[in-house]
């Protein structure tokens, strides 16, 4: 692998795990901003997935739709189908607590189930990937 494509897929995996690190800040500030922290856990996973593709030479389109990378990242690595229903429920959080809305923030539950998944996102991808394009 060239040194281009190496820095590059390590760049989606260090911004994942960035995301990751932001959300887990934010949710332990004694005032907690689990609206944002959860928006963190979707990008996280998000990003690690990208880093998948982008090492595969995978061409994705620019969306926040998990479901759909998810899809794509199965057609080189088969146990990403396992992720699919945890990329259902971390997809919405790329919107739903970004705007006033009925609902402003998740409850503490539902932010501990998001970052659960994000971390097993970024786990699995970083399992797979081999150790050099690793942050």
């Amino acid at each position: 692998m060239d040194e281009a494509k190496r820095q590059l897929v390590q760049s989606w995996l260090i911004k994942a795990q960035h995301d990751l690190a932001t959300a887990r800040k934010l949710a332990a500030d004694p005032e907690p901003y689990l609206d944002t922290a959860i928006y963190h856990c979707q990008q996280a996973a998000e990003k690690a997935v990208k880093g998948f593709l982008v090492f595969h030479d995978e061409e994705f389109e620019k969306t926040h739709n998990l479901p759909l990378l998810v899809t794509q990242a199965t057609s080189t690595e088969a146990k990403f189908s396992e992720r699919l229903d945890a990329a259902e429920r971390l997809t919405p959080y790329a919107t739903a607590f970004r705007y006033p809305g009925e609902v402003m923030e998740p409850d503490r539950e539902e932010f501990d189930k998001a970052l659960q998944a994000a971390e097993e996102f970024y786990t699995f991808v970083l399992s797979i990937l081999p150790k050099e394009v690793h942050p």
